[in-house]
């Protein structure tokens, strides 16, 4: 055992998330924690970390064991990335301070005793790494690609480089444990791959919490699946906990069914009981005896509960009128900033209901080509054209356009017109019930908020969608409802997105951006992905 929970009870707000829950997690296992959002994942880490307690039950680790916790960032007010980075080194940063402590005695006198305290001390620190420190973090921080912001002050980056940042420190710690909760958010495709080697190389112990599948398949050996505050677990990575989750629901139907032909039997004979004893002359008081040891046999029976079906949300998409043939065209389209060009001598071209998918890593200029497309942005030089009766539905990645002070429904009739009543039935097809509408935007969460778009989206009767990091945000059942509406959209569409399930559900066209240039690869992500390779091996 290298951690264990046992009978852990917690409840926040007076709502139960968990009772008498049994976890045990052994040393060098890859373990992925599902669950619909609000099934108490997060709160199980805490736990797990130390940051909360149960209310019943103990946490127990294996003695000496550290344990790493990605989660809430913290602040660094006066701190480059350098600095955050090297603050990992706690403890080999106390000995070297007091090897120079005693460098510092040993000018004024040597005796054999300082002489043997600095060669002890010096051994440790060698032996624990110490005179490797800078080299670990230029490794991980060119693995995740924070290296250029190695200098710039940590408050001044943005949500995900911070992200980065600290799953870097973490990293650099070499702890026992990895508690990582959505490590792969804001992470590009070179950075999640390199992640995923890291952790099928670590020696330790991996707990994880993600909606990445394609992540969870790379690199979970078991998954705990929490819901109502029970877990169960699969073994396998996360295909193999679907297969295994299919196979328990059947299981779990038929027994449900046969049980309730059972208890309707014995309800069945303990009326009939019940009546010949009425019927009989006098009264058979041996019937009754029998009818009520069937009512307690009943009553001490253990039911099984019938699987339920969860509610996902209803994402409806009807192209309008088709768009003419050439939907986008650039023409030697050059654009970037004064100090950094982004790409250069751009050819593309989008067909009505190509799907296209824009993949590069952070910083190549995904983003600002959609803008371009979309107008909202001039390049330096080269033509941009739109085609004929195109209607686009617009998803950024940031939700800019909604004012965070307006009420949720308020928000969603800002485009789309329709009663009040109305536009209500239509937010509860995207979990959206009774009081939930008048929440104020700045108070959604970020899948809430993306939901929120994905229902405008569907009232906007666009012929071409456009859409920056759609999946962000949506749990694993969102991200199936989305991609099950995309597959069945008849118009154009084109996104950006690093979810590898996705983009290899999705699309049948990858513009890949790289080294200021786009090459266009007339086929699905994997395959897009290994021509890509053979130019890096060039």
């Amino acid at each position: 055992m290298q951690l264990k929970a046992e009978n852990i009870s917690k409840s926040i707000g007076g709502n139960p998330i968990f009772m008498k829950m049994n976890i045990e997690v052994l040393p060098g296992e890859r373990v992925a924690v599902v669950g619909r959002n609000g099934c108490g994942k997060t709160t199980l880490f805490q736990l797990l970390a130390g940051v909360e307690q149960p209310d019943e039950g103990r946490v127990m680790k294996a003695k000496g064991v550290k344990v790493g916790y990605l989660h809430q960032i913290p602040d660094f007010p006066n701190e480059t990335v350098y600095e955050v980075l090297y603050g990992a080194f706690a403890e080999l940063i106390q000995m070297q301070t007091r090897l120079q402590k005693l460098e510092e005695q040993m000018t004024q006198e040597v005796t054999e005793k300082l002489l043997h305290q600095y060669g002890e001390l010096q051994e440790q620190f060698m032996i624990s790494g110490g005179y490797e420190m800078d080299a670990k973090i230029s490794s991980v921080g060119n693995g995740l690609g924070i290296h250029p912001l190695m200098n710039s002050p940590f408050n001044d980056l943005s949500g995900g480089e911070k992200t980065k940042v600290m799953l870097a420190h973490i990293i650099l710690q070499q702890p026992n444990i990895l508690l990582l909760d959505e490590p792969t958010n804001h992470l590009d495709l070179a950075a999640i791959e390199w992640l995923e080697n890291y952790i099928n190389h670590f020696k330790g112990t991996v707990m994880m919490i993600s909606h990445d599948r394609q992540f969870l398949n790379n690199v979970a050996q078991k998954v705990f699946e929490i819901e109502d505050g029970e877990i169960w677990m699969s073994l396998g990575n996360y295909d193999a906990y679907l297969r295994n989750k299919e196979l328990k629901v059947e299981q779990q139907f038929a027994a449900y069914q046969e049980q309730q032909k059972k208890i309707q039997k014995i309800k069945e004979s303990i009326r009939r009981l019940r009546q010949w004893a009425n019927e009989a002359t006098p009264p058979n008081p041996d019937l009754y005896r029998k009818a009520k040891v069937m009512e307690k046999m009943l009553e001490r029976i253990e039911l099984v509960r019938k699987p339920k079906n969860e509610k996902v949300m209803n994402l409806q998409l009807q192209a309008g009128n088709r768009a003419g043939k050439e939907v986008f065209e650039l023409r030697d389209v050059t654009h970037g900033f004064v100090e950094e060009i982004l790409f250069m001598d751009v050819h593309l071209s989008v067909y009505w209901q190509d799907r296209l998918a824009i993949v590069g890593n952070n910083g190549t200029g995904k983003s600002t080509l959609l803008k371009i497309l979309l107008q909202q942005i001039t390049p330096i030089s080269g033509e941009v054209r739109q085609g004929s009766n195109v209607k686009i539905g617009y998803l950024a990645q940031q939700f800019d356009t909604l004012n965070p002070t307006a009420r949720l429904i308020d928000a969603f009739r800002e485009n789309v017109s329709l009663a009040e009543s109305e536009a209500r039935q239509v937010l509860a097809q995207f979990l959206f019930y009774g009081h939930d509408v008048f929440k104020r935007v700045r108070d959604l969460s970020g899948g809430e908020k993306m939901r929120l778009r994905l229902a405008q989206l569907m009232h906007q009767h666009c012929n071409a969608l456009i859409l920056d990091e759609p999946t962000n945000h949506l749990d694993i059942e969102s991200r199936e409802v989305l991609e099950e509406t995309l597959e069945k959209f008849n118009g154009t569409i084109i996104a950006i997105s690093h979810d590898r399930y996705f983009l290899q559900k999705i699309f049948t066209k990858v513009a890949w951006i790289e080294n200021n240039s786009i090459t266009v690869h007339n086929g699905p992500y994997n395959w897009a992905y290994e021509k890509q390779k053979e130019k890096w091996c060039e």
